[in-house]
C-alpha cells in the first residue's frame, strides 16, 4: 500500500540516507539489557520515499529465508520466514532506526547484517534482523513469536515493568556486565518520546 514501490541494494540505502550514530538501550524480553551504539538512519525516511497510501495501517518486515545457511530455520515448529510488524505511527517515530552498523563498524552477521531494525522502547524481539522485504499493509502482521506463543508474545511488546511475562517478572533487568539488577523503566525509558502513541490503550490487554 504505497504509491512508489521501490527495490534497493544495500549500497543504494547507504548512499541515499545519511548514517547517524545513536546510543540506545536494548531490553530483551528475557530480562537482560545492554546499552548499544548503533549506526543507521530513521525508518521514517525510508517510508517517506515510497509514499504510504492512506489505507496503510501497519508496516510488515520480513527476514531472509535461507535454511541451508541458517539451520535454525529448519525447525518446523516456527512459521518461517521471521516476520515482525509496527503500526505506521510507531514506524514514523524518529526513534525507530534502520540499523546498518554498531560500535562504529559495519553490522556483523550475528547482529542482523546487512540491515536490521531497532525499536528501543520495545522488547528486543521486535527489532527484526536481516530484513529483505518491507510491506505497508492494512491488517496487523502476525509475527513468528505471536504465532508460536500468543499468550507470551503480543504485537506491541512495549517494555512494561507492570506486565509480567507468563513465566517471569519484567519489573527488573540484568544489565550485561553488572551484577545487581536494575529497575525496568516503562517504555525502556523512552516514555517522553513514545507514550502518546498509546493514549487510551489498555497496555495489559495490548501487550
Amino acid at each position: 500500500m504505497v504509491d512508489k514501490p521501490k527495490t534497493y541494494t544495500m549500497q543504494e540505502l547507504l548512499d541515499k540516507f545519511p548514517q547517524e550514530d545513536r546510543v540506545y538501550r536494548h531490553r530483551c524480553v528475557e530480562g537482560w539489557s545492554m546499552v548499544i551504539p548503533w549506526r543507521g538512519f530513521p525508518l521514517r525516511q525510508l517510508l517517506a520515499e515510497v509514499s504510504p497510501t492512506s489505507d496503510a495501517k501497519y508496516v510488515r518486515f520480513q527476514s531472509v529465508l535461507r535454511p541451508d545457511e541458517l539451520p535454525g530455520q529448519k525447525v518446523p515448529y516456527y512459521q518461517w520466514p521471521y516476520v515482525e510488524g509496527l503500526r505506521v505511527d510507531e514506524a514514523m517515530n524518529d526513534l525507530a532506526l534502520m540499523v546498518t552498523g554498531l560500535y562504529g563498524k559495519t553490522l556483523p552477521n550475528q547482529n542482523g547484517a546487512p540491515l536490521r531494525l531497532h525499536v528501543p522502547w520495545k522488547y528486543g524481539f521486535k527489532s527484526i534482523k536481516a530484513i529483505v522485504k518491507i510491506d505497508l499493509v492494512n491488517t496487523e502482521p502476525k509475527s513468528l513469536w505471536m504465532a508460536a506463543a500468543p499468550n507470551e508474545y503480543g504485537f506491541y511488546a512495549n517494555v512494561n515493568p507492570d506486565v509480567p511475562h507468563p513465566r517471569w517478572s519484567q519489573s527488573t533487568e540484568r544489565r550485561i556486565g553488572e551484577i545487581k539488577r536494575r529497575v525496568t523503566l516503562p517504555f525502556n525509558g523512552y516514555g517522553d518520546q513514545v507514550s502518546s502513541l498509546y493514549n487510551g490503550m489498555d497496555l495489559r490487554k495490548f501487550f
